[in-house]
């Protein structure tokens, strides 16, 4: 009995239990991390993803369909890479551009379908980069016209290479910025919305306008102004200054 359990004592020692090999390798373990020979590669794997990600979303990108092609020598002030994507560019995360030289479509009719149908919806903003290479455009420009409308895609076209690499890395470049500079400026000052208003007045000019202004000091004096006030003015004659007391005068709604 004796020797059995003695036997027993030999065998846990030399097989020790599965929780003792747990905390023994943990124990190890946390000794290696606090050496110098430990690279934490989990966190470099996800700051390699990161700067990957970043890179991406501030690239045009290309598909490689497009090597060869004149324009990308063009694209200057934006990076761009070519990627396995669906559109010819990829200019941001709702803008795409499909590539096509009027010579090109003449020769491959189909060719513009087929692209399209592969596309299919994707991307908010579909750009048909045109590139006018032949004498006569005419008649395939309005076929692409017709195929643009029906395809939700905005038509642009370019003259040359050149032409079209701006275009794209036009819309890159503007991505992210607000539509402040082709909205209507509102920052105008009163004197001169006056003065656009006087102007819409067929035989007032911008001269006249600002002798008015200057003469009478506000929009009310020159409305009660009669004709043969207002044709006091320098560069006024009587017959102007009736048409302008008449329209001034006239009431906004019509009978």
């Amino acid at each position: 009995m004796s020797n059995r359990r003695k036997s027993s004592e030999d065998l846990d020692n030399a097989f020790p239990s599965k929780q003792t090999k747990n905390t023994s390798f943990q124990s190890a373990f946390n000794n290696l991390k606090k050496s110098e020979f430990f690279e934490d590669f989990s966190v470099a794997k996800s700051e390699t993803y990161t700067t990957k990600t970043l890179n991406t979303i501030n690239t045009i990108l290309v598909s490689p369909k497009q090597k060869g092609n004149p324009l990308l020598k063009f694209i200057t002030n934006a990076l761009w890479e070519y990627s396995d994507i669906i559109p010819d560019y990829v200019m941001g995360k709702t803008t795409c551009a499909l590539f096509l030289s009027i010579r090109y479509h003449q020769l491959n009719p189909d060719y513009i379908h087929e692209r399209l149908k592969l596309l299919g919806n994707a991307y908010n903003l579909r750009v048909l980069l045109v590139q006018i290479d032949v004498a006569d455009p005419h008649h395939a420009l309005k076929h692409l016209t017709r195929i643009s409308i029906l395809a939700d895609m905005t038509m642009i076209l370019a003259w040359n290479a050149e032409d079209a690499g701006k275009i794209i890395e036009t819309y890159k470049i503007y991505e992210n910025k607000p539509p402040d500079d082709i909205m209507e400026r509102n920052d105008i000052a009163p004197h001169q919305k006056l003065v656009n208003a006087l102007t819409t007045v067929r035989s007032v000019n911008k001269t006249d306008a600002t002798t008015l202004l200057t003469t009478f000091g506000i929009l009310t004096d020159i409305i009660k102004a009669q004709p043969s006030t207002l044709a006091l003015c320098p560069g006024f004659g009587l017959h102007k200054a009736q048409k302008l007391h008449k329209i001034l005068h006239e009431p906004f709604l019509r009978a």
